[in-house]
């Protein structure tokens, strides 16, 4: 009996990191709030991002984001916070962090996002 749980206490052990890996998964790390940084997206980003519109850049629309981060990720988190043509300052997002903007623009500079 102890050879069989010498064999299953690694086999255990090793399905809970697994299993814990796979809960993180989702969109780490999360923005502020606990929310993902896909539902933060949502709430704040996806209104003018997901369509362009008033010229924003397109989430997952790779062109249009590396223009932008080729200026720099400061440049776009100083944009983001002060405001750029038609974004307000802090891009709707007043909770948001300067690390959640960071995970924001990632995510929608992301191709196919």
């Amino acid at each position: 009996m102890k050879k069989y749980f010498n064999l299953l206490l690694p086999l255990l052990f090793m399905g809970s990191l697994l299993l814990g890996s796979i809960a993180l998964a989702d969109n780490a790390p999360k923005a502020n709030g606990g929310k993902s940084v896909t539902e933060r997206y949502k709430e704040t980003c996806a209104m003018c991002h997901a369509s362009g519109t008033q010229g924003a850049p397109r989430s997952g629309v790779e062109a249009q984001w590396q223009v932008r981060l080729a200026k720099g990720m400061d440049t776009l988190l100083e944009s983001v916070k002060k405001g750029y043509r038609q974004m307000p300052p802090m891009g709707v997002c007043f909770e948001c962090s300067d690390d959640d903007f960071i995970a924001l623009i990632e995510y929608m500079a992301e191709p196919g996002s």
